[in-house]
């Protein structure tokens, strides 16, 4: 069982990497899309983010 368990707790922490990832990544491109002029309301649409957390992680990267 303690076999399982480990192998379990290996996946779960490699799916969290994943989606860490998978966040820094979109992130990144919401930051850029943002440089290059795409308006607000199309990077919602694209993302389904809220306009709140697309203008959180834009202002989080201009620190």
């Amino acid at each position: 069982m303690p076999r399982a368990e480990e192998r379990a707790a290996r996946l779960v922490a490699e799916a969290r990497e994943k989606v860490d990832r998978a966040r820094a990544d979109l992130a990144a491109a919401i930051r850029a899309a943002d440089r290059d002029g795409v308006r607000q309301v199309d990077i919602v649409a694209a993302t389904g983010y809220s306009r709140e957390r697309v203008r959180q992680i834009i202002r989080d990267g201009e620190t």
